[in-house]
């Protein structure tokens, strides 16, 4: 047989190309392979593409032809640079870097990706349906009748935005299924923010959509050095590729009888009257199903019990979904499956739970719920079965694209998956300086003075602060997307904005994607076709006074993104000389309305200006922080732009972009919830990450008792849990990317919390001071992530991969180099069980005592503090004491340096608030130490820009494990070290 071969560098060809099989094509970036006899449902023709020496890129479809190219919503132009061979072996063609070999079948276009040194096989397509596709046509046809498309010439994002109809092709794609084997010592993470507590996605089922506190993000990196992105805005599953079922559907049901066929639902409102019926399933999940519930019955403040048995077809691990509102509690054969949980009415949660069950073995299941309000939502489903081996696959299913589409990132470490994930979709940039300091918000300042008296009163009590923020309703009730403040509640806004800049603040103001259809930037945007019309077909109308009726615009539009930010711009930005500082871009899943089914949803917010919302469902946030960061730094070239948005894609990092967690409940569920979740964010290449610290959602109870408090003065159980609370809470918050506290009533500042003096308060301003005392320390991270890739928030296995016991911990993490934080998430916890990861000693960040790693131990937690371990060989520099970012220059840094092993750590510096570093205007200073030699280099300064310090004295702190030294930035002892650039080296 005779060979292919192919060699490319840079797209350049560097070898001679041979014949090949009929079925098999070279090409300039890889091979395509032709599948013999494939299968209707299977991969007729596959399509590999070298981006570089460790990403592959893997097209398919079944048929012999992939669609027209399209631009990509995430992954950004590459330039392929990497050297390859293409050789034919057998059955099968061999793709090779100089890092990967990638084997494809040509009978079956199975894939195997294995590291090339080893041979150590990376992944492999399960064999017999490793890709599989269904044919999916939508529902959705046309666009509103005047659309207009771009101008010509102009850069748009897709090849559909000039048709002012959708046809059939433009509506029909592929659901497909790809699915790969996994060993059972393999771990995953990523899939962005979820709130099931789950840290670990091996053997997990997640829906892959957007929704208030959900961020889906297509990205999974895996413990065996790979990590894989498809390219699909879809909504999509991990794990089980088949939707959940309901129980009648899943089991066979008795009621408390034993009656076949149904549960017993009881309902018992708050006046004792009793309602009893069978029950075919507990699914009253959403407004198209809600009405199911008992008719006239008045759920606010009752309590219903659905109890029976359910009896499993097959012995297997079943898989269950919760979905609640009001406080719920699942019990299985008198067991407590899911202890309580809480969430508001208007805003339900998801919560999963996993249990064995046995064939024809019936099990008791018993849900307690109380609802919490007039309308609220109770639904429990379980998963179709699975084998253990099944449900350990790593298994992804898309709903609707042109093609199956991923990229197979390789790497020798996950930091190197994530900077494979980052040249795909794109830099991240450096963030402002002063949006690592801290946020203050709640829900919501409703005046310019409440404004102004709040970040006043930060300055004189000084607690340091850095940003105020906007929330929603700053207009008047009926002009919600007109950008305008109400004139009577906010006389002068450009007085205020000048008032927070003087107190050394900057200023976040809340922008939605939402219009009502009398203000005039509803016109100008339907007048183009560039809102989505459902809703107000409908006569959908919102919770603000009356109701009102308005929509979202279509920022798949080009045209759409290009007025939206006009509009911001003529009536915030440059009509206030530029002095928002910040973007709250909120409810950018898009939200059009809460608590409505997933089919509803998408007729809500489509077809855009791209295609079908099937295929475009959970791109919207990156095409809408595309026109506010391009539309800013259009409208002020030079000065960092920060967006904070609500939900989340893959490629947000590229347009100056964070986002927090959503409108999260208020309880220590919720904030455990948040660590798996921000961690499994971070680690899908997005860096920068936030929360409503507290939580946004508040029980009835913490509202009385604030009330009572403010009545009386008395602090009653629930508030002081409520205080524990929010101490602990903000005790995490230090620790993570953005520090910033959110929330409705009670207010959330440090002395509305509690008088100075409580615990409470003592506990929150000692982390915002320790927050701003290490800003050296967070600001070069900030730098490292536009550097080097950097992510701040890490999972455990980021940094200790080869200890499998730091695989599902989901409380404990590194924040940067140096810091592991484990926070306290349970009221009264005074310690709490900690994990050592084996590869290193650990210090005490409090005390400096020494503990050997490798080991579980419980750690000390009193009120005011949690639990932070600096792992040996770390250095921490630690700033002056300062109330907002940039007061003073870090003139004096008091470095500490744990010894046990060797470390360094890269200074970076630059303006602050401009683009210059893009120019290459910064500055790093290499620190490293020798633990051998007990040296400390401070190397040479590279670089340099406007402002920079030119001299600068280092207080070198030593800490040894037979030598505690306790944190305190102030210090007066340690070794003194002036630095004016040149090297200097210290014996310790």
């Amino acid at each position: 047989m005779k060979t292919g071969k192919i060699l490319l560098a840079c797209i350049m060809l560097t070898g001679a190309s041979h014949a090949m099989a009929d079925n098999v094509k070279t090409t300039e970036r890889g091979v395509e392979i032709y599948v013999a006899d494939a299968s209707p449902a299977a991969a007729g023709m596959v399509r590999l593409s070298v981006i570089t020496d460790n990403i592959v890129r893997v097209e398919a479809v079944p048929g012999d032809s992939l669609p027209a190219p399209r631009a990509s919503l995430m992954v950004v132009p590459q330039e392929p640079c990497g050297r390859f061979d293409c050789t034919e072996r057998g059955d099968s063609i061999h793709l090779t870097t100089r890092t990967l070999l990638v084997s494809v079948s040509k009978a079956t276009g199975a894939l195997v990706f294995r590291d090339r040194a080893s041979g150590r096989v990376l992944l492999r397509e399960t064999a017999n349906g490793g890709k599989s596709f269904t044919k999916y046509v939508s529902p959705q046809t046309t666009l509103p009748p005047n659309y207009r498309p771009s101008a010509p010439g102009e850069v748009n994002w897709g090849r559909r935005e000039h048709l002012n109809r959708l046809t059939e092709a433009d509506r029909t794609g592929y659901s497909w299924h790809a699915l790969f084997d996994s060993p059972a010592d393999e771990a995953f993470y990523g899939l962005g923010q979820h709130q099931s507590e789950e840290m670990n996605y091996k053997g997990r089922n997640e829906e892959l959509f957007q929704y208030n506190t959900k961020v889906s993000v297509p990205f999974v990196m895996s413990t065996r050095g790979y990590g894989l992105l498809w390219d699909s805005y879809s909504y999509g599953r991990w794990g089980n590729p088949d939707d959940y079922l309901q129980l009648g559907r899943a089991f066979k049901l008795r009621d408390k009888d034993g009656q076949a066929g149904a549960l017993t639902g009881t309902y018992t409102d708050k006046r004792g009257r009793t309602l009893t019926r069978r029950e075919d399933s507990i699914y009253f999940e959403h407004s198209g199903v809600i009405g199911n519930l008992p008719k006239g019955f008045n759920l606010d403040g009752s309590s219903v019990i659905y109890e029976g048995t359910i009896e499993a077809p097959t012995t297997a691990n079943y898989h269950f979904i919760l979905y609640y509102a009001g406080y719920v509690k699942v019990y299985l054969d008198d067991s407590l499956a899911v202890a309580e949980r809480w969430r508001t009415a208007w805003n339900p949660n998801s919560y999963k739970f996993t249990a064995r069950l046995t064939k024809g073995r019936p099990v008791t299941l018993r849900i307690e719920w109380k609802p919490d309000g007039g309308t609220s939502y109770c639904g429990l489903r379980a998963a179709s079965p699975l084998t253990d081996e099944q449900q350990g696959r790593l298994s992804i299913w898309s709903e609707m694209s042109p093609s199956m589409d991923y990229y197979f990132i390789a790497g020798s470490s996950m930091d190197s998956i994530i900077s494979g994930y980052r040249r795909l979709t794109g830099r991240a940039q450096v963030m402002p300086k002063w949006a690592l300091g801290f946020w203050q918000s709640r829900e919501r300042y409703k005046t310019q003075d409440e404004v102004l008296s709040t970040l006043a009163e930060f300055r004189r009590r000084r607690i340091p602060i850095d940003n105020i923020v906007q929330d929603w309703n700053y207009w008047e009730d009926d002009q919600w997307g007109s950008h305008r403040f109400d004139p009577k509640r906010y006389p002068d806004p450009q007085l205020m904005l000048d008032s927070v800049h003087a107190m050394h603040g900057r200023f976040m103001i809340s922008v939605w994607p939402k219009f009502y259809c009398n203000t005039d930037n509803y016109r100008q945007l339907d007048s183009n076709g560039w809102i989505y019309r459902r809703a107000v077909a409908d006569s959908i109308r919102d919770w603000v006074g009356p109701g009102y009726v308005g929509s979202f615009y279509d920022a798949y539009s080009a045209g759409a993104r290009r007025l939206f930010w006009k509009q911001m711009d003529d009536n915030l930005y440059s009509r206030y000389a530029k002095g928002i500082d910040a973007w709250w871009m909120d409810a950018s899943e898009p939200n059009v309305r809460d608590c409505t089914p997933i089919g509803y949803r998408k007729a809500l917010c489509g077809p855009t200006a791209l295609g079908t919302s099937d295929e475009y469902f959970n791109a919207y946030s990156i095409v809408n922080a595309d026109a506010i960061y391009n539309g800013q730094r259009s409208a002020a070239p030079d000065r960092r732009v920060f967006l904070l948005t609500r939900s989340g894609f893959a490629g947000l990092q590229r347009y100056s972009t964070a986002t927090w967690s959503g409108d999260i409940g208020t309880r220590w569920e919720d904030m455990r919830a948040q660590m798996t979740a921000g961690i499994n964010f971070s680690m899908s290449g997005i860096p920068f990450w936030g929360m409503d610290q507290g939580g946004f959602c508040v029980e009835k109870r913490y509202v009385a008792a604030q009330k009572l408090f403010d009545k009386t003065g008395t602090e009653n159980a629930d508030l002081a849990e409520w205080r524990e609370l929010q101490a602990r809470w903000n005790q995490f918050g230090c620790f993570i990317p953005l520090y910033r506290a959110h929330g409705q009533w009670p207010l959330r500042e440090a002395w509305n919390i509690a008088p100075e003096g409580h615990p409470a308060y003592e506990s929150i301003t000692f982390y915002h001071r320790l927050r701003y005392r290490l800003m050296p320390y967070l600001y070069s991270m900030a730098g490292w992530v536009w550097l080097k890739d950097y992510t701040m928030m890490r999972g455990l296995a980021m940094d200790f991969a080869d200890d499998p016991a730091v695989r599902n911990i989901a409380d404990q993490w590194m924040f940067g180099p140096a810091l592991m934080a484990c926070p306290v998430s349970r009221y009264k916890a005074r310690s709490r069980e900690v994990y050592l990861p084996r590869q290193c000693g650990w210090y005490d960040l409090y005390t400096g005592r020494h503990t050997a790693g490798g080991q579980k131990l419980t750690a000390d937690a009193p009120y005011g503090r949690i639990p932070v371990f600096v792992r040996e060989g770390a250095i921490v520099p630690f700033g002056p004491a300062i109330q907002w970012s940039d007061e003073r220059q870090a003139d004096t840094i008091c470095l500490y340096v744990y010894a046990g092993a060797d470390g360094e750590f890269m200074l970076y510096e630059d303006e602050g608030t401009n683009y210059n570093y893009e120019k290459g205007l910064y500055s790093t200073i290499r620190i490293a130490y020798d633990d051998s030699s007990r040296r400390l280099t401070i190397g040479p300064r590279q670089g340099s820009f406007d402002g920079m310090l030119r001299r600068r004295s280092f207080r070198i702190v030593y800490v040894t494990a037979g030598k505690p030294v306790p944190m305190n930035p102030d210090t007066r002892e340690g070794r003194m070290a002036e630095y004016s650039g040149s090297e200097v080296t210290i014996d310790l």
